[in-house]
């Protein structure tokens, strides 16, 4: 099927920098480039060629007649060995911001441009030559919240978007270490020292990438801004109790912790916390370099000052631990009451024997007062 110019209407123009619209998903790229102004340069959508692979029936625009205005729609994996010639770029950069404590902050750029074919034979043409510009950033660094991600594109048509693999990516805490039985938190919590697995797994994303925890923490807020929290690993270290089962060698990473409770909510019945993780997706070739030490934290419990105030984190919890029982505090209450009663004796006796002594001395002051009167009279 092929638009005529009564199809187009008021859209038969010249065309514009807004004809493309670009769509980074996590397993695919989509592009629709209005086809009227293409038909109103002397083309037609089977003259839009994307990055010169027009034998490449997979690599194709279709024509979507229906839409208003009709477009022309290129669909492409996230995959370097068919990506119908896209160019993939991998930058690395200082992190910055909640990322600011690594040095090496990776982006993966896709991208590529959609040219037109002119079949004129001869030496002078009349057409205009036509180039649509893609581009799509893709950080692979996350806190796992609403993290932004920048997509660009230039030339004739530009056209921003963004792009994220965040919606890939998911918590789940489970009790048992096959990963069979999910943990349900109930409202009475669990007990201190159940060991507590944790999974971070990337569902429908592109095979390029495998999971990588950079740093996995617990705090007592849901948004850890000025708020306790306990390292359980970071870069260079890692709490002594937590346990690494696998990491950066899948599109899935696995640890597991004993269920502790904060010292800052001793009084309370049960504490709960929530746990966050920042996660790295890496190519499979460069997972290795990043699981390297590259800087050095503390793992003690203390205040966040510069951490992510301004977002919402996506979070496990809350997690729960009950108190300790009411006997060891009602013992100790006993205990109390029992030295406070020895107390109360002692001091009893002690007053008894001050006053003996204080009448004995009266007494002796009297007799000699009186002897001292006989001998004058």
């Amino acid at each position: 099927m092929t638009l005529s110019l009564a199809d187009c209407g008021s859209q038969y123009r010249r065309p514009e920098y807004t004809d493309i619209a670009v769509s980074c998903g996590t397993e695919t790229i989509n592009l629709a480039i209005q086809v009227c102004p293409v038909i109103y340069t002397g083309y037609n959508e089977s003259l839009l060629i994307l990055n010169q692979m027009g034998n490449n029936p997979l690599c194709r625009g279709t024509l979507d007649a229906t839409a208003s205005p009709p477009v022309v729609r290129y669909s492409f994996p996230v995959r370097q060995a068919d990506a119908c010639g896209s160019i993939f770029v991998t930058t690395s950069a200082p992190g910055t911001g909640i990322f600011s404590d690594f040095s090496n902050i990776q982006t993966v750029n896709i991208s590529g441009v959609v040219r037109s074919f002119d079949p004129t034979l001869g030496t002078v043409t009349y057409n205009a030559e036509l180039k649509y510009f893609y581009s799509c950033a893709y950080p692979l660094e996350y806190l796992i919240n609403n993290t932004q991600v920048d997509v660009s594109s230039s030339s004739i048509a530009v056209k921003d978007n963004n792009g994220s693999f965040i919606s890939t990516l998911s918590m789940r805490l489970f009790k048992d270490v096959n990963y069979t039985t999910p943990l349900v938190m109930s409202s009475l919590g669990v007990e201190l020292r159940t060991r507590i697995y944790v999974q971070i797994i990337a569902a429908n994303l592109t095979s390029e990438y495998h999971v990588l925890l950079d740093r996995c923490y617990a705090s007592i807020s849901a948004l850890p801004s000025n708020s306790t929290y306990f390292n359980l690993f970071v870069p260079c270290s890692r709490d002594q109790l937590t346990t690494m089962l696998e990491n950066g060698e899948s599109q899935r990473s696995r640890f597991s912790f004993p269920a502790f409770r904060f010292i800052e909510q001793q009084n309370q019945t049960v504490s709960t916390y929530y746990l966050h993780c920042i996660t790295r997706l890496c190519e499979r070739a460069t997972c290795t370099q990043f699981k390297q030490c590259r800087r050095r934290r503390d793992t003690q419990t203390t205040t966040i000052k510069d951490g992510v105030s301004d977002t919402t984190l996506i979070t496990s919890g809350p997690i729960r631990t009950r108190a300790e029982t009411s006997v060891t505090s009602n013992g100790a209450q006993a205990s109390t009451q029992k030295d406070g009663g020895n107390g109360a004796s002692v001091g009893l006796g002690v007053a008894l024997a001050v006053l003996v002594i204080v009448g004995t001395v009266a007494a002796l002051m009297a007799v000699s007062f009186y002897r001292k009167l006989r001998r004058l009279s």
